[in-house]
């Protein structure tokens, strides 16, 4: 079976580092999708404004690896941990597939890119094709009592993030994105160098900050 691209998502992130590790969990993060000409049929789209949330399955195109490898190292575990690849959301997998749940902010007729999708909480990075869209349902879908293995909470491990107010002014209306984004803690778990000055890219911002202990400091913000 070949499978190609039926869609590109635009996003605030230009690389990899500082792509919240999972779909919603900044929902100011917001993307668009954008159909390739094949596609563009507006009846494709029909209905899909009765949804709330989608789900894109999509391809991690920057993370490439020879061979399969069953055991991988999540980061939420310090790097340190194996676990199995298939018991994991690592890149790293043997058909490079990634699934994301978003939130439908808005369907845009254009001119030139024919019919959009604008979604939130995203954690695809700019350019990242998309293989289906498909809407969410929510009685078959959402499991409240569902078990979460190595990944229960979501707010495991918050940040206090201190930030200048001519910064959060400076960055607007990517302020609320930047800090919650920064409040997840982009870092790979095992690095914890207090003197080090980190760099995260958004929506055309250099953002640097440092880490002590649970304390996150921004140092400065500006645009690219």
């Amino acid at each position: 079976m070949q499978v190609e691209p039926i869609a590109h998502i635009h996003t605030p992130f230009p690389t990899k580092f500082g792509i919240p590790r999972q779909s919603g969990l900044v929902e100011e993060a917001t993307g668009t999708v954008v159909f390739e000409p094949a596609y563009r049929d507006p009846d494709a789209l029909r209905g899909i404004e009765g949804f709330s949330h989608l789900w894109l399955i999509w391809g991690f195109s920057e993370a490439q690896r020879e061979g399969f490898s069953a055991l991988v190292r999540p980061p939420r575990l310090g790097g340190n941990a194996k676990l199995g690849v298939f018991a994991t959301r690592s890149p790293y997998r043997p058909n490079s597939l990634g699934l994301s749940s978003v939130s439908l902010l808005g369907v845009e007729k254009t001119k030139g890119k024919g019919t959009v999708l604008h979604v939130g909480g995203v954690d695809l990075m700019d350019g990242t094709p998309i293989y289906d869209v498909k809407p969410y349902i929510p009685y078959s879908d959402a499991h409240p009592d569902a078990r979460g293995g190595f990944a229960q909470e979501a707010d495991q491990g918050l940040l206090r993030v201190t930030c200048a107010s001519d910064i959060v002014a400076a960055l607007g209306d990517d302020a609320a994105a930047v800090l919650h984004l920064l409040e997840r803690d982009p870092r790979p778990a095992y690095q914890d160098d207090a003197e080090r000055v980190y760099e995260v890219e958004y929506d055309g911002w250099s953002i640097k900050f440092s880490v002590a202990g649970s304390e996150l400091t921004v140092k400065s913000a500006a645009l690219l």
